[in-house]
């Protein structure tokens, strides 16, 4: 009996001990929500804490303010959170120095491209005119436009227009002169479009390209600055906590480091070196660089050019020009030099592939090299073949985690006016493949290549599920056997996105030990109606648990 009292006894006291347990004081605690972690092992929660960065529980209300207690409490008010999301391709310091350029995307016609550049008042004392965005397949006439029509308005200051997708330019005479483009002139790894008599039209495409841009003035300190800050907040109002730039030269890889190491820069730079020298051999004699907020360990290679501008490599000629093939940029022999360079460096290649004859190319490069690592499925190994547009499906099995396919969703959406005429029926079977793609390699890296697209992952969601427009066109969905899941899709933006940096023990679920990187969104993708996907709206976005952006009139903290 006496036992039993004393028994009894310890039992009250543990009780009370337990009871009157000090709850951990951390930074902030989000309840009332509806989260999406992406946790396979727990894939929902009410709510979870984060202190110094990181989310260290997660769970329902009640447990977790059982544990803990903030001076910081977010009410999500039942609306949904989920990982910050993380753009696998786009080019973040480009979509800045283009915040402060006119935007030519969604000109009808080169009338209203040259009226949109008229009226720019910066461009009127300008010593180089440049911009980025139009499409001749969006206008009216798709015939390419030429110089004569720049020259008409702008006779002594040189101009420089990069097409949508950057692959192509329409120059002015005073630029083709200051370039020393001519009739004799022929540039490998590109076209200089001619008339008749072979004179240069005013329209370059890829490796011609370089001639012209060379020549525009570098942007100065504190251009660079304000562009990667800008591009920064209009990622932030869009739910970006992380963005891998898909070619960066070495002064604005070092201007990021520096801008982060002072807190002035907060987005997670995942930062491809553009494959040009010095650049390629200083960073892979250093070897890959891993902060925090920065990483440095790819290169970014071009095999070829994209098939709005007719520069992507096919094994046969374009269905809409018999007599042409494309071009392939880097030879295959200099990539499998750079190939071999960078497993000796610990460096990813990340290879920017369109055509099926480029894709081809390079996958057979990749299977040579990487050989002994995919044959013992060495996660260490993570190399990317970036758009994977047009892949023959003999070729989708050379695709695993060892060769990731990053593709962009809105690419199919933006293409599918067009892409039919340009490819014909037969290598449309393997165009824009996603869910070919991810049932062998296991996973998507999804991205949107803006400022070629929009910045909205939102857009990436909707063509990704549904393969449509924003109009709801076509009503079946383009190809539509080759949708993703929603799930899937937002595992592509997050996780998966994350796996293909080796940043997936950080980032992309929200999960203890993770960076405290989420979003709160005003409807839940998962279950929203379809056509509200490509709708849905940020309300807040947060980094390491500090709160970097916050649409006007949100609620809470």
């Amino acid at each position: 009996m006496a036992m039993m009292v004393r028994l009894l006894g310890i039992f009250i006291l543990s009780l009370l001990v337990l009871g009157c347990q000090k709850k951990q004081e951390i930074d902030l605690i989000v309840f009332n929500a509806q989260v999406i972690t992406l946790d396979d092992a727990g894939p929902e929660a009410q709510a979870f804490a984060v202190h110094h960065g990181k989310i260290i529980f997660t769970g329902t209300n009640a447990q977790v303010f059982d544990r803990f207690e903030s001076q910081n409490n977010l009410d999500a008010q039942a609306k949904t959170i989920m990982p910050g999301i993380i753009d696998a391709h786009a080019h973040f310091y480009q979509l800045g120095l283009g915040l402060q350029e006119v935007d030519l995307r969604g000109t009808t016609s080169k009338e209203e491209v040259i009226k949109r550049i008229s009226d720019f008042v910066p461009y009127q004392n300008a010593e180089f005119i440049v911009a980025r965005g139009w499409d001749q397949n969006d206008w009216v006439d798709q015939s390419y436009p030429t110089k004569e029509d720049l020259d008409a308005v702008f006779p002594e200051v040189p101009v420089a227009l990069q097409r949508v997708d950057g692959h192509a330019l329409w120059v002015n005479s005073k630029a083709l002169a200051m370039a020393g483009i001519d009739r004799s002139v022929s540039v490998a790894g590109g076209m200089i479009m001619g008339d008749d008599w072979g004179n240069p039209t005013g329209i370059l495409v890829d490796a011609p390209c370089d001639r012209v841009l060379e020549l525009v003035p570098e942007p100065t300190l504190e251009i660079s600055t304000q562009a990667l800050k800008s591009a920064e907040q209009y990622c932030f109002s869009m739910g970006l906590t992380g963005v891998h730039d898909a070619g960066l030269r070495r002064p604005i890889i070092e201007l990021i480091d520096s801008l982060q190491e002072t807190g002035a820069f907060k987005m997670k730079i995942d930062a491809m070196v553009s494959n040009i020298e010095p650049d390629v051999s200083y960073f892979m004699d250093k070897g890959p660089t891993v902060k925090h907020r920065l990483r440095v360990g790819a290169i970014k290679v071009y095999a070829d050019g994209a098939l709005g501008s007719s520069g992507a490599a096919l094994r046969a000629p374009y269905s809409d020009d018999p007599e042409h093939f494309g071009a392939i940029i880097t030879p295959m022999d200099e990539l499998e030099v750079l190939a071999n360079r960078a497993i000796q460096a610990g460096f990813q290649v990340n290879t920017h592939a369109i055509g099926d004859s480029a894709n081809v190319a390079v996958l057979r490069v990749y299977q040579k090299t990487l050989a002994p690592f995919i044959a013992t499925q060495d996660e260490n190994i993570r190399w990317r073949i970036e758009h994977a547009q047009v892949v023959p499906p003999d070729y989708f099995k050379v695709f695993s985690k060892n060769i990731i396919p990053s593709v962009q969703p809105t690419h199919a959406t933006s293409d599918m006016y067009w892409v039919h005429e340009r490819l014909g029926s037969d290598r449309m079977k393997g165009a824009y493949a996603y869910n070919s793609l991810l049932t062998q390699a296991g996973m998507l890296a999804l991205g949107t290549d803006f400022p070629v697209e929009f910045v909205n992952p939102m857009f990436t969601l909707s063509s990704a599920v549904y393969r449509r427009d924003r109009s709801g066109y076509p009503e079946s969905g383009f190809y539509p056997d080759e949708a993703i899941t929603r799930e899937q899709a937002l595992k592509g933006m997050t996780l998966w996105a994350a796996y293909a940096n080796f940043s997936e023990d950080q980032r992309g679920s929200i999960k203890p030990g993770k960076d405290a990187d989420f979003i709160l969104l005003d409807q839940n993708p998962l279950t929203c109606p379809a056509e509200e996907l490509s709708e849905i709206k940020v309300l807040k976005t947060f980094i390491d648990g500090e709160k970097v952006y916050e649409s006007e009139g949100s609620f809470g903290l």
